[in-house]
């Protein structure tokens, strides 16, 4: 553990940790000051990486009781500031079928162990990419009490399974999202369907892939790919978040 820093109210810090090929992993904890059987929460990054705003979400479940580990799914927390190499560091991950599920185990193992969490009672969250991670390891059969992603990959080689998919799920889309269509939407629910999983699926409207991000406009702007920040999805999709967090862990 290093680089440890410390708020009135939010403790954070770094923890190293490898996946079963023995890369160092590197991820950031944030929980309530002084307290501990806390619920937590495991935030799968966006293709950018563990930046400052996957970060900054952690402080932010960190202030709503909850201890939240942002995860390094690259190693040696790489974070990407353009798309060529997000894509490169993301495609990395797809080489051999159980890197994303290896370390989002390692990740979740690694959680779980903190003295501050109560390991009985965790939810994994996801925003692109990372809410691919988040369903992978729930599809994987991880005790993880909930699921919930934004704007996420939805696809995947192992489709969810009857008794092995132990999450509630709740999935925030946005209606005008390019990359991930409407129709992989309702490829996702028939998933859930067929594995009989409960979930919820909501779609807002006038919103885009990065919709809970305000730096997409500009991601968009710079890297030529369709984003875009809307943050009256934003804001509503978290607060459905936190219900389902709230009802679920707490």
């Amino acid at each position: 553990m290093v680089n440890q820093a410390t708020t009135p109210e939010i403790t954070t810090r770094e923890i190293s940790y490898t996946d079963t090929k023995g890369q160092t992993l590197i991820g950031y904890l944030a929980y309530p000051e002084g307290e501990n059987n806390l619920p937590a929460v495991l935030v799968c990054p966006e293709w950018w990486g563990r930046n400052e705003y996957i970060e900054k979400r952690a402080r932010e479940l960190a202030g709503h009781g909850y201890a939240a580990f942002a995860i390094d799914m690259y190693g040696d927390k790489k974070i990407a500031e353009d798309a060529k190499t997000a894509n490169a560091y993301m495609s990395a991950t797809f080489d051999a079928p159980d890197i994303i599920v290896d370390r989002a185990t390692a990740a979740l193992n690694t959680l779980s162990a903190q003295p501050e969490v109560n390991a009985a009672k965790i939810a994994a969250i996801g925003f692109c990419y990372g809410g691919k991670v988040a369903l992978d390891l729930a599809r994987s059969g991880a005790d993880i009490q909930a699921v919930a992603t934004f704007h996420a990959n939805l696809s995947t080689q192992t489709p969810a399974q009857t008794g092995h998919f132990n999450a509630e799920v709740l999935v925030s889309h946005g209606h005008d999202d390019s990359m991930v269509s409407l129709e992989d939407v309702d490829h996702f629910k028939q998933e859930m369907e067929n594995a009989k999983i409960a979930y919820q699926v909501d779609i807002y409207p006038n919103a885009k892939h990065g919709f809970t991000n305000p730096a997409s406009d500009e991601n968009a702007r710079k890297n030529g790919v369709d984003l875009g920040y809307n943050p009256l999805a934003e804001a509503e999709s978290f607060d459905r978040m936190y219900a389902l967090l709230d009802r679920i862990l707490k």
